[in-house]
């Protein structure tokens, strides 16, 4: 799955990760503001890696792994 990461994919996941983001409906906010791409939230819900209930944004298990590996 990290493969087809984007850069803003993966800068996303580290923001949901630091507790930044929330979901607001189909919107996903960054530190309280919409993100320019209205896509990304849908997206990386459906890749499974954030969770796509409305509140704080949070990360999946499969969300920690893209991250650990991108780390890696």
């Amino acid at each position: 799955m990290t493969a087809t990461l984007t850069h803003r994919d993966r800068s996303v996941l580290r923001a949901v990760a630091a507790g930044r983001c929330e979901i607001t409906g189909t919107a996903l906010l960054v530190d309280g503001l919409c993100c320019t791409d209205q896509f990304i939230g849908r997206r990386l819900t459906s890749a499974g890696l954030i969770s796509n209930t409305p509140g704080p944004a949070a990360l999946t298990s499969a969300g920690y792994a893209a991250l650990d590996q991108l780390a890696a």
